[in-house]
């Protein structure tokens, strides 16, 4: 099958969250098991070009019909880590991709708006017949709907359309300028409920809601998270365009890529460890140790929390967990980075304030490095999210032997079976700690369990570690569904 991935990431060559994981992760394994995976990406003036191998001039003159004119782009191909990449390089006087960023600018909603359309002039004038376009997040979101209206009329019947939201609190919102500058034009058409109109501005468009409305199959990256979209405000006011298009909505949980995050193959650690021998997670211990100046004491476990510091992260829990952590007499260690200046201050005067403790270190920022050797040296990583599409933290966490204390929200739910509670898993399979509510007494419940277990039965506590490492949360599986998934609406 021959599948085009559009996307605004795709890491590592770009790569702000896990949605640059996602693309690149699904699409190494589409190639693997057999299928033919294009990635067409704009082409940044800040990414990491390191990562690409190859790159040339593949298409010189490409022009994208835009705002009653034309528009003149180069598209350049390169291999990033052995998958097919092109990048489109507009030359116009607004610089869309040439800012110095990714994300974050006034005119994001057309620069991505321009992106789909060049997206598609690319695919129409080099002759390419993708039989699935698989679009992402609200960036593409307009793609199907120019697909479908415009360019389907000169060639382009044929593709079809899976569209993938990975978070929904982000959803293009803009105004008619967008419908002129594509030359979808027509306002009455579109300025419809049942179209592109958001859900509760009038006077604005939703560009993924667009996606939503006009590609052949909707999901998100997890079965559970899927259920929350429909069924509580997780999906910040897209529910009931969910609910009109539920026969074409589901969820497909994220993998993650092993060959990366692997303590069997790991380079950054100071010995590799399997589940049948731990040895080297000892290591990986005693190398944090002295690597953050804590105290050596094997009878202490070691707490992480790594990840950004924001509401989404549940930041007030991931507080409570320090010192809960310290009350019984665990040893706790944080890298994350605060997106917001309150937040940040606020963990700064922490880091402050427990500067002298022997068996706490916050690192405030992020550090790939020590991320791995966190994973590694971790009895427990706490994860205790607000909402989480589908988390990356707690699978990375299970493969290195760190039991997952979660909440039993999105992704974690699907990934996370509770060692006490869950009746759904035999003992066997059983992987971690959950809790549900957002009050500190709830993660207490959770913390005291692992905590519990691992003073009491240090045996039992080493099975569920070794348990955890043996699940396959690799990306294998999820292309198969998503393979499904293309063979089913291109039937």
């Amino acid at each position: 099958m021959y599948v085009i991935q559009v996307a605004s990431e795709c890491a590592p060559v770009i790569k702000a969250g896990g949605l640059g994981d996602v693309v690149y992760g699904l699409s190494r394994e589409l190639a693997a098991q057999g299928h033919c995976v294009e990635v067409i990406l704009p082409m940044y003036d800040c990414m990491r070009y390191d990562h690409i191998w190859g790159l040339h001039e593949a298409y010189a003159n490409l022009w994208v019909p835009w705002d009653g004119g034309r528009v003149h782009c180069s598209v350049f191909c390169g291999w990033v880590h052995s998958q097919l990449c092109f990048f489109i390089r507009p030359h116009s006087f607004q610089d869309y991709f040439d800012r110095g960023c990714y994300y974050g600018c006034d005119d994001d909603q057309m620069r991505f708006a321009f992106f789909s359309k060049a997206a598609l002039e690319f695919l129409q004038q080099a002759n390419k017949k993708p039989e699935i376009i698989h679009c992402h997040d609200w960036q593409t979101g307009l793609l199907p709907v120019m697909l479908y209206e415009m360019y389907k009329f000169h060639g382009m019947d044929h593709p079809r359309v899976c569209y993938t939201v990975h978070n929904f609190k982000h959803q293009g919102i803009t105004g008619a300028n967008v419908l002129r500058e594509t030359g979808l034009n027509n306002e009455p058409y579109y300025f419809q409920y049942d179209k592109l109109q958001d859900n509760f501005n009038p006077f604005a468009i939703n560009m993924m809601k667009a996606g939503i409305v006009y590609s052949n199959h909707v999901n998100t990256v997890s079965p559970h998270h899927a259920w929350e979209a429909r069924y509580t405000p997780i999906s910040c006011g897209l529910g009931h365009t969910l609910e009109v298009n539920q026969g074409k909505f589901g969820g497909v949980l994220n993998g993650i890529n092993y060959n990366f995050w692997n303590p069997e193959t790991d380079t950054y650690m100071p010995e590799p460890y399997s589940a049948k021998d731990m040895t080297g997670k000892a290591a990986a211990k005693r190398a944090l140790r002295d690597r953050l100046n804590l105290e050596h004491n094997d009878e202490r476990p070691l707490v992480a929390f790594i990840g950004r510091l924001d509401d989404q992260k549940g930041v007030h829990l991931v507080h409570h967990s320090i010192y809960y952590t310290l009350h019984r007499g665990g040893q706790y260690v944080l890298l994350g980075s605060a997106t917001e200046s309150g937040i940040n201050d606020y963990f700064h005067h922490e880091k402050s304030y427990l500067s002298d403790n022997p068996n706490c270190h916050l690192e405030l920022g992020f550090n790939e490095e020590l991320s791995h050797l966190i994973y590694a040296a971790a009895d427990m990583i706490v994860v205790p999210s607000n909402y989480e599409p589908c988390g990356l933290t707690q699978v990375i966490g299970l493969k290195y032997g760190a039991v997952p204390v979660v909440r039993g929200v999105g992704g974690l739910v699907n990934t996370v079976f509770d060692w006490d509670y869950d009746q759904d898993k035999p003992q066997e399979e059983r992987n971690g700690f959950l809790f549900y509510q957002s009050d500190p007494a709830a993660l207490e419940s959770a913390m005291c369990r692992a905590f519990d277990l691992y003073y009491e039965n240090p045996t039992l506590f080493a099975k569920l570690q070794k348990q955890g490492m043996e699940c396959d949360y690799s990306w294998k599986k999820p292309a198969e569904q998503y393979t499904g998934i293309y063979e089913y609406i291109k039937a």
